[in-house]
């Protein structure tokens, strides 16, 4: 199948080639002789019922270093007419310009397929989604208000507090169990954030590791334990942390079971989930998930190329 493919995403010089996801679809579709384009989500426009964008036509990618990319000359891409899948790849924070990319993606989708459905992705950001499978997750507590996050923490101890539309482990807080400080990162994250935030149980097993699972149109397609740096509660490779080779528990696959079925619904093919401790869910990343290239360095798979299955058995459906 030949394929035209959108790429909504951050700029390709900026990218971390030689673990990048994104990139790592880029060189699958390459492979499979897809022609790819590349635009930012801030060069969309919209008039008289079209969806369009200043988008460059990706000529090569290869992975090295300083010599990754070859773009050809930009092109007025109609996303409703001219392209077979837009992939929304732009990494948070999932602000006010995020979400206006997905509605105006959402007027491409009866024709273009969007990966990750625009309506989904809107409706299920990261912190937010997982409350709906409250079951799995450690005590948490979404809020504003100081006195409920100190009588939170004056119940459980040791906690984490965190944006509750941050990304890559950015501004996640330890509160040891005499609750230094809260009172002013409470003031300072009410200050930062109009949005409430998070608030959660401190989960000692995140020594251990915090798994990443990427699950593709809802089945499990591998995973990797990703250990913090010295010093570091947040084990996200972004901040610091480094990955090992990981199988599933029991309590992780019940989870992925759980969760599966609905992801695949909502039209979302590229999801990856945070376990802490073989049995805590902590989030369901769905607007630009990572993990794929350690997963395949550790498991010989192929990620890509099952997202690009997944999403070409999706067209042949529609």
């Amino acid at each position: 199948m030949t394929l035209k493919i959108a790429f909504q995403m951050d700029p390709l010089a900026d990218l971390n080639i030689s673990g990048d996801s994104t990139f790592a679809l880029m060189l699958s579709a390459q492979a499979r002789g897809y022609q790819s384009y590349q635009y930012a989500a801030s060069a969309l426009n919209y008039a008289d019922g079209r969806v369009w964008a200043k988008a460059y036509p990706v000529d090569m990618v290869q992975r090295v270093k300083g010599d990754h990319f070859r773009l050809g000359e930009p092109v007025s891409l109609d996303l409703g007419t001219q392209a077979d899948v837009v992939l929304m790849r732009q990494d948070p924070p999932f602000d006010l310009g995020y979400i206006t990319a997905t509605h105006l993606l959402e007027r491409v989708q009866p024709h273009t397929l969007v990966v990750n459905d625009p309506v989904s992705v809107r409706n299920a950001p990261e912190k937010v989604f997982v409350l709906d499978y409250a079951q799995f997750m450690p005590p948490t507590l979404v809020t504003r208000d100081y006195e409920e996050v100190r009588a939170f923490q004056q119940a459980h101890g040791q906690i984490v507090i965190k944006p509750l539309h941050g990304n890559a482990g950015s501004a996640v807080i330890h509160i040891d169990a005499k609750g230094k400080n809260l009172a002013a990162l409470s003031e300072l994250f009410g200050q930062v954030w109009r949005e409430p935030f998070m608030a959660q149980a401190f989960l000692r097993e995140v020594s251990g590791g915090d798994k990443r699972i990427v699950l593709v149109d809802g089945v499990v397609a591998g995973a990797i334990n990703r250990i913090p740096g010295e010093g570091e509660i947040r084990s996200n490779l972004a901040a610091g942390g480094h990955a090992e080779a990981t199988q599933l528990t029991p309590g992780e696959q019940a989870i992925c079971d759980a969760i599966g079925p609905e992801l695949k619904a909502r039209g979302l093919v590229f999801v990856g989930i945070d376990v802490i401790g073989g049995k805590w869910l902590t989030e369901i990343n769905v607007t630009s998930p990572t993990g794929i290239v350690a997963i395949d360095h550790f498991n010989g798979t192929d990620t890509p190329g099952m997202i690009w299955d997944a999403i070409e058995a999706r067209l042949a459906s529609r």
